[in-house]
């Protein structure tokens, strides 16, 4: 059951992918069954400190993290945290029918998912799995990445959630091949162009695509836009146009609010975490808000590995991440947000104007509460440009969703607020370029923002919140 770039021209509607993930989880399976956390088969809790690694030494250790932030509304915190040193490779093949570019894309089911496969990079590896620490077979389409077969167009190292990961990185690449590659059953070849209107579908597009596809440079399947909005999009990512702040302004705007934030962020052991209980197999915090740290063991089909146990996050709540949008001199812009996250390699990164679970903050000082969620959650439904539940990654969270949003208006909500600033579209792309400056939600909605490119003026792109 091969087939090639040229041979899935053409068969690319939505009911079609829809038809493909569904066989592909016919032919594999996957059963995700709870356990506590003190039954999960390989993993080990420290006696000293409570925390929970791997017998083997790699993948991951659940730890403590204090976090001391003396100038923030709650200037003080402790949680447990997913420490994952080692980097990953998100890989995708691209490759050029006619003058199309095509990706091979993997359908890939992670425990996390919460609804069965997903479409995912051609290679989806920690270090630890793509060296088969866990004795399973290889991953396919390795040997393109570890040593570049074909022409590079993306490699570059970015974070992961901040909040729940410690300085978590993985390796974004996009390879252009040249050769026939075969994709066997599991993976297809699709459109550039069509994988990125694919993102307007709940849960569909895993965060693991989403972040290799922001990477990829503007140029790669970049059209003008089929209506006035789509087109002022497209155009918006041409520096050419211009932008309300140069980017050499954004980036000292951004060094100066690293260089003089004062935040600490220290492993302690994770059996010392005030407000935080062990108890009924499971680690949640006493408020029974934020997230919880479950065992879960796994049984699959069509895996390197036929069954594993391991630790997941839980988060409490659907997320909401937006972008507010704005037209400067007809350039698009989105207002980025300098946000704190105790896991961030370099302590600030660029956010989505607004990132929260909003139950989290019900509790807590009003300071603490989010600029701007009104002006995202609120917006009249014309404003409103994309509205889209999206998973995060499966593979160490459970169930965990965003309602990803991004929202136009006319005038500067927050002028000269020190924290915020508007970037052109093409800002955006040119920081993906390098570490560490973008976050991962951030990098979801670039990515998203570039399939508004060919939606109607007036008419947002919505998968539907379910």
């Amino acid at each position: 059951m091969a087939a090639s770039a040229a041979s899935d021209r053409g068969k690319e509607s939505a009911i079609d992918v829809h038809d493909w993930l569904r066989e592909v989880a016919g032919h594999t399976y996957m059963r995700v069954t709870r356990l506590p956390l003190e039954e999960l088969d390989g993993w080990r809790e420290d006696p000293a400190t409570g925390n929970i690694h791997h017998a083997s030494g790699r993948f991951f250790t659940v730890e403590g993290l204090d976090v001391r932030r003396p100038d923030w509304a709650v200037p003080a915190w402790s949680q447990p945290i997913i420490n994952q040193p080692e980097a990953g490779i998100l890989g995708i093949l691209l490759r050029r029918v006619e003058g199309v570019p095509y990706l091979l894309m993997q359908a890939k089911n992670e425990p996390g998912n919460p609804g069965g496969p997903q479409l995912s990079p051609t290679v989806q590896a920690t270090r630890s799995n793509y060296t088969r620490v866990h004795q399973g077979r290889a991953v396919p389409y390795l040997d393109f990445f570890r040593e570049p077969r074909g022409r590079v167009l993306a490699d570059v190292r970015q974070s992961e959630q901040g909040a729940w990961f410690y300085r978590k990185r993985n390796r974004n690449m996009v390879v252009e091949v040249t050769e026939e590659v075969e994709a066997p059953e599991g993976f297809r070849w699709l459109s550039l162009r069509r994988v990125r209107e694919l993102l307007s579908v709940p849960d569909l597009v895993n965060m693991d695509a989403r972040t290799v596809l922001a990477c990829l440079p503007v140029q790669e399947g970049a059209d003008e836009g089929e209506e006035e909005f789509g087109a002022a999009v497209a155009r918006s990512r041409d520096p050419r146009w211009g932008s309300a702040h140069g980017t050499a302004e954004i980036l000292s705007w951004l060094s100066a609010i690293r260089s003089t934030t004062d935040v600490q962020a220290s492993p302690v052991p994770l059996n010392r975490l005030s407000r935080w209980r062990r108890a009924g197999g499971r680690i949640s915090h006493e408020s029974g808000r934020f997230f919880d740290v479950i065992g879960v063991r796994v049984e699959a089909g069509g895996r390197e590995v036929g069954a594993w146990a391991q630790p997941m996050i839980e988060p409490v709540g659907t997320g909401v991440v937006g972008f507010l949008i704005r037209r400067i001199d007809g350039v698009v812009h989105a207002l980025a947000h300098a946000r704190v996250e105790p896991g961030y390699t370099d302590v600030v990164e660029l956010a989505p104007t607004v990132q929260c679970t909003p139950g989290n903050y019900d509790h807590l000082p009003p300071g603490a509460r989010p600029a701007l969620l009104a002006e995202v959650l609120e917006a009249p439904p014309e404003r409103v440009r994309f509205d889209t539940v999206l998973s995060e990654e499966g593979g160490r969270f459970y169930h965990a969703r965003n309602r990803y949003l991004v929202v136009e208006v006319d005038d500067d909500p927050v002028p000269r607020h020190p924290d915020f600033r508007w970037l052109a579209l093409h800002q955006l792309d040119e920081l993906l370029r390098h570490s560490y400056y973008l976050n991962v939600q951030a990098r979801t909605l670039n990515a998203c923002l570039h399939g508004l490119a060919h939606s109607p003026a007036g008419q947002p792109v919505s998968g539907g919140v379910r």
